[in-house]
């Protein structure tokens, strides 16, 4: 069983930043992928950016530049500059990897919301 935690959303103003965290835990092995998703009312959820277990990172067209995505341990973060109001949406942390038993597994965030106002 591999739990999330995710923290840091809220309402900011347009141009502000906030900072996402998640934390997994749990029966975890390794992890091999940590990201983040959104998802707006009646819109699929998105990927927003993605950070592999060498390093790498991938970022959604709309984040590049703003946001920025890193990974300590089972933790992952996401750091979002220059809001916009088109970034509202409930952001879900996204986490896949390998549990004790061997298993692969990926599980998802309940997910906190970013409000941004114009």
């Amino acid at each position: 069983q591999v739990q999330l935690v995710e923290s840091g959303g809220g309402l900011v103003q347009a141009g502000g930043s906030l900072r996402l965290s998640c934390a997994a835990s749990g029966s975890i092995r390794t992890i091999d992928i940590m990201g983040w998703y959104r998802q707006s009312p009646g819109k699929q959820r998105d990927l927003v950016a993605k950070v592999f277990g060498v390093g790498s990172t991938n970022y959604a067209y709309s984040a590049k530049g703003r946001f920025t995505i890193s990974r300590e341990n089972a933790n992952v973060y996401l750091q979002m500059n220059s809001l916009k109001p088109e970034d509202t949406a409930a952001y879900h942390c996204n986490v896949v990897g390998v549990t004790d038993a061997g298993k692969p597994f990926e599980s998802w965030g309940q997910g906190t919301q970013v409000t941004v106002s114009s």
